[in-house]
């Protein structure tokens, strides 16, 4: 049987260049695109007050007549050009002469007045460049490019990593709050991917393997990389006296928290089964009947979040579902292997038992209003660090590793609440500059609050 997304943790981009299968099943006939009766999309519109000329255009006669017409059309077709000017850099030079004293000879030079800056860059720079390096994924040399192909900036490699350097400890604190916000949720997504960190500044001599570790809430979210994927790391993201609800998969280092405060990963249980049901004999029969409560299971679950299905009904239709999903998985661990065995059959037994351990942390999600079955979210808000990884493959140092996660924090965090990364970025690095409060990554009060409701 071969691993694949569905069965497995394999992630969907490990098939992307593998052929697939032709689908069995008959074409439709019907051409590619939308079809009819289809809602289109048209292009994004900006606001009229944004646009630098506005111009009407009145028809003279009529199409079909000729007659004349007059008046005036109140919701006209609006038709917008958009381009972009050449950007010229705002270059400031600040000329420090040197005298010599004509009594003792001694030269001279002037100092710039406090108001200039020092690092030869302003604010918002250093915040373009961040933005290439750590959301967009470009390298030193790529960032070179951009800066002086769009922005007409010549900037060094070397200046783009000082000035990364400083990105990421102006960002710090706000990091460092998002940090402590999240640790004090109610409902936290915790996940983890591998990640390569190098050993340029001496501190992984061991040349261990790093991974990138994320804890999600609606609105605000913490990345950080650890040389570890230990009990320990998971303590390090979370906080050792983490209170909440952890939505995670069931690897072994979330084991320091107790059943009643997990639920497990629907998502992972689902690839589980399929996995038993893609095996011959028992195992696939008892996989396709788990995954067919499975589907009765999810087909309630999504009455409950459109809101056609409330609370107390879905977990009285619930119960039956639950039943029967254990005695499955009783009837699983009850076959009768050997201690080393690792037959189809071993496997699925295995399994069984490991599920019957833990089945507890299955169906939390019924019980407390707010906590999901699945734990995409985290899934999705790691996706771009993955990709990072992909194009830089890893960081050289842990100094590097730190800037991804910090502008993973950064930008995950913007995006949840519909704020500019870059205008966040040039503030918090210019009162970094003018040691005055920054800006903080923490929504306003009205929105910050997460919902959460224990259902009996």
């Amino acid at each position: 049987m071969n691993g694949n997304p569905q069965n497995s943790h394999s992630p969907p981009s490990s098939q992307i260049n593998k052929p697939k299968k032709k689908s069995q099943e008959p074409k439709s006939g019907k051409k590619r695109g939308g079809q009819p009766g289809h809602p289109g999309h048209s292009r994004y519109l900006y606001p009229v007050e944004v646009c630098e000329i506005v111009k009407d255009y009145y028809p003279s006669h009529c199409a079909r007549c000729g007659e004349a017409l007059t008046g005036s059309d109140p919701n006209p077709y609006r038709h917008q050009v958009v381009e972009i000017p050449p950007i010229q850099p705002k270059i400031e030079e600040h000329r420090l002469h040197q005298l010599e004293c004509p009594h003792c000879g001694c030269l001279t030079r002037a100092e710039l007045p406090p108001e200039v800056e020092r690092s030869g860059y302003q604010a918002r720079t250093v915040g373009i460049v961040s933005l290439l390096s750590g959301v967009y994924h470009l390298s030193h040399q790529a960032v070179k490019n951009v800066m002086g192909d769009l922005f007409g900036v010549e900037i060094g490699t070397g200046s783009i990593n000082r000035l990364r350097r400083e990105a990421s400890q102006s960002v710090s604190p706000a990091v460092e709050s998002a940090q402590n916000y999240v640790q004090a949720q109610p409902i936290v997504g915790a996940d983890e991917t591998g990640f390569k960190q190098g050993n340029a500044d001496g501190q992984n001599g061991k040349n261990l393997k790093a991974w990138l570790w994320v804890a999600v809430t609606p609105l605000v979210s913490f990345f950080c990389v650890l040389l570890s994927r230990s009990a320990q790391a998971a303590k390090q993201l979370l906080g050792s006296n983490f209170a909440g609800f952890l939505n995670c998969d069931r690897y072994g280092a979330y084991n320091w928290l107790p059943l009643e405060q997990k639920q497990f990963c629907w998502a992972h249980l689902k690839r589980e089964f399929n996995k038993m049901a893609e095996r011959s004999g028992v195992s696939g029969r008892l996989g396709r009947e788990l995954l067919e409560e499975e589907k009765k299971l999810f087909a309630l679950w999504y009455r409950v979040r459109d809101g056609t299905l409330d609370r107390a009904a879905f977990q009285h239709e619930v119960e039956p579902i639950r039943a029967a999903i254990k005695d499955l998985l009783q009837e699983g661990a009850d076959y009768q292997i050997g201690a080393k065995e690792k037959t189809p059959l071993a496997k699925t037994v295995r399994t069984c038992r490991q599920l019957l351990k833990v089945e507890p942390a299955l169906w939390l999600f019924v019980t407390v209003s707010g906590l999901e079955p699945t734990n995409n979210d985290a899934e999705r808000a790691i996706r771009p660090a993955v990709l990072w990884r992909r194009v830089s493959f890893g960081s050289q140092s842990q100094a590097g590793s730190v800037f991804v996660a910090r502008m993973l924090t950064v930008v995950t965090s913007l995006r949840s609440q519909g704020r500019n990364v870059l205008e966040f970025m040039t503030a918090t690095i210019r009162a970094a500059r003018q040691g005055t409060e920054p800006p903080s990554l923490l929504p306003e009060p009205s929105s910050s609050g997460q919902s959460l409701t224990l259902v009996a």
